[in-house]
């Protein structure tokens, strides 16, 4: 079954060691952009990939396409692929800010015409609240 809105922490939890699911990290701070990367290197979901919102999510701003312009699509697509993501891979999406940057990846990748994409219900937050594992 293909999660496309929400997924649980107890499914995520039961796909974790499953090859044809790809988790992201999303976690970021507006006021400390260095701080997902820095959260993630210090604990994550087993398996997770880190995604940083200005170099992944985004593409450089050039004073006239706004704060988070959309990287170009080819650029993003080489990005995912080289983390493992195809088109029969489930992928889900994490953060600590009740789902902002994780639903921006959700986006993207339907953007792309990818539709085996969720969010984790609840996030990181949520995750760590029920005791589960963390790498």
């Amino acid at each position: 079954m293909a999660h496309t809105t929400l997924v649980s922490t107890a499914e995520l939890a039961a796909h974790l060691d499953d090859p044809a699911w790809v988790v992201f990290d999303c976690r970021h701070d507006l006021a400390k952009p260095d701080s997902g990367a820095q959260e993630y290197a210090a604990a994550h979901i087993p398996g997770a990939r880190f995604l940083h919102l200005d170099r992944d999510l985004a593409a450089p701003m050039t004073g006239k396409n706004g704060r988070h312009p959309l990287p170009d699509p080819q650029a993003f697509m080489r990005t995912l692929g080289a983390a493992g993501v195809d088109s029969s891979k489930q992928v889900v999406a994490y953060d600590a800010k009740m789902g902002v940057y994780a639903a921006r990846l959700w986006w993207m990748l339907r953007w792309l015409g990818h539709d085996k994409v969720a969010v984790l219900d609840g996030g990181y937050a949520k995750w760590t609240d029920e005791q589960r594992p963390v790498s």
